[in-house]
């Protein structure tokens, strides 16, 4: 999926940024000059963006050369040193700025991440990120969560079918979303998983009354009510915790045995990490 948008990402970044030239170079630096620069940690966590990095500076400069001492998923600390690149100094700085946005969001998506991985570490929970995402880098900040240690719910309305409580009301119910959901997969003869969502115990009953869907949200339930749901779900379909849960709250809902637990905050509430690049 990265290889699909990553081209047309970087052309459109670089246009963004460079513009007609790069003037605080052009006015001070010779058009030859090389040197090299280090990318330097100053925060402690998960590095990611790394890869794309190296991407970045091919596009902008093939002759650049590259030299990695850490990996995507590394655990980093202040004072590490990610990389080296050596080159034509403009190319370098065209770069420079592209390259730190992308892995100080990349790495603080990453490291969030692995905090909740970690709190739910000795059960069979996974942790899913969702689609609130910044438009248009989707793509990054879903693969920063895989590097984190997190899995991806979903990319986009295309590959899956979701039905929360707007799709629930607008189409009259549980049972005519769940069946009309079904026979428009039949119609246009497409296999893709549907979830739907579910705000009480009543509706959990309702779900499985129904059948044929793959997983069900439990959307804002407390622990008592997930114990419940899970007890009534278990070995049916796989069931998904999701609304308001914390990095204080997230151990409880793992324990009570759902399969997953989608956390918005791994891509929308997140500290980018704080690193630097800077000429050797």
């Amino acid at each position: 999926m990265i290889d699909k948008y990553l081209e047309a990402f970087i052309q459109d970044a670089i246009k963004e940024d460079v513009g007609e030239g790069d003037h605080s170079s052009l006015s001070c630096i010779p058009k030859d000059a090389v040197g090299e620069a280090q990318l330097l940690i100053k925060e402690k966590g998960i590095l990611a963006g790394l890869e794309i990095a190296k991407k970045i500076f091919s596009h902008i400069d093939p002759s650049l050369k590259f030299k990695q001492f850490l990996f995507d998923g590394s655990e980093i600390n202040q004072g590490d040193r990610a990389f080296i690149v050596k080159g034509n100094v403009h190319s370098i700085l065209k770069a420079e700025r592209l390259v730190l946005n992308i892995m100080q969001r990349m790495s603080g998506i990453a490291t969030t991440t692995r905090k909740y991985v970690n709190l739910v570490n000795g059960t069979n929970t996974k942790i899913l990120d969702t689609r609130k995402t910044t438009p248009g880098v989707r793509f990054l900040e879903k693969q920063a969560v895989k590097i984190g240690g997190g899995e991806n719910h979903r990319m986009g309305l295309y590959d899956m079918i979701m039905l929360k409580d707007n799709h629930i009301d607008f189409a009259g119910g549980i049972e005519p979303a769940i069946k009309k959901a079904q026979q428009y997969l039949k119609s246009i003869n497409k296999d893709i998983k549907i979830e739907i969502e579910a705000r009480n115990i009543t509706e959990v009953k309702e779900i499985l009354r129904i059948g044929g869907i793959n997983r069900i949200m439990l959307d804002n339930f407390n622990y008592e009510n997930t114990r419940k749901a899970v007890e009534l779900i278990e070995g049916k379909y796989e069931t998904e915790s999701s609304g308001g849960i914390t990095d204080q709250t997230i151990r409880g809902y793992a324990e009570c045995g759902v399969d997953f637990i989608s956390v918005g905050a791994l891509t929308h509430q997140i500290k980018s990490l704080d690193m630097s690049l800077k000429a050797i």
